[in-house]
This record gives structure tokens, sequence and C-alpha cells, in this order.
């Protein structure tokens, strides 16, 4: 995780939890001179537009106290949805024999991109089994994780 996102989850989290909400997780988009803040929220009752615009209007309260963005960024609150997106071990643990995709920040053996079955955590890989192999990624190498909806 890069500092500025250690920064942001350590000013983010706890705003997030005092109301009473997971935070899922954060992903931070620098784009020149405008940035994309998103914030994922979760809670066990669901999370509604509301849940999303109380966690925001905090949230930017403590931004903009802190600044700890220098150019101008968007922020978004939003719940985690069907395609969840996993940040952490924990979070890949808790949907082994889910179909996931995982895209690399760079190629480990050969390619980036990975789609298959999520077969559990192994240290600090996650093993993912694509086709008839099995393939140990590195946690530190994921760029973004989704777990892919099922409609029964």
């Amino acid at each position: 995780m890069s500092s500025k996102l250690e920064q942001l989850q350590a000013l983010v989290a706890p705003v997030v939890e005092a109301l009473g909400y997971q935070c899922w997780g954060i992903e931070f988009l620098s784009q020149g001179r405008h940035s994309l803040l998103r914030i994922y929220i979760d809670h066990a009752d669901g999370v509604l537009i509301d849940d999303c615009e109380k966690v925001s209007r905090q949230v930017s309260g403590v931004l903009d106290v802190e600044d700890p963005i220098a150019a101008e960024y968007t922020l978004e609150v939003s719940s985690p949805g069907m395609d969840r997106p996993l940040f952490t071990l924990e979070q890949f643990a808790s949907y082994v024999g889910e179909q996931v995709k995982i895209k690399l920040r760079s190629p480990f053996e050969g390619r980036r991109n990975f789609q298959g079955l999520l077969r559990g955590v192994e240290e600090q890989d996650v093993v993912v089994q694509v086709d008839d192999h099995e393939f140990l990624l590195p946690i530190d190498l994921i760029d973004k994780a989704n777990v892919i909806p099922r409609f029964d």
C-alpha cells in the first residue's frame, strides 16, 4: 500500500467506524490535477444512499481540516456492491470458494490478469485457481481484485 493510501486510511477509517460503518476499503486515483478518493463502506444491514451521504459529510470535514490531498479531488462514498472489491488478506479469506478477477501491478509468471476460483490465503499470498493451474499471488502485487457476482 502506498504511503498516501496509508495516510488516507488512517484519517478516514476512524471516522467511518465512529459512524457505525465498516471501512471496507479506499481507492485513491491520482490523475494530475483532478484526483479521485473513493471510500467503500459496509454495514450488516446494508448501505443506503443516506449512509453514503452521512459518511461523505463527516469525512469531507476531516479532510478539509487535515488537507492530505494537495490537488483538487472528487470524494466518492459507496457500498462495495455485488462485484465487491477485495483489499485485505482477511477479505480474500472470507470469499474463498467465489470466482474472482484480479489485476496485478506488474506481471507474475508472464501475466497481469487472473480470473478464477479463490482457493484461499497462504501467508501473504492469495491462492487462485485458473483452469487447472493454481497461482499464489503476492498481496503486494495486487492492484485490483473483485468478487464476480453470481446470479443463481
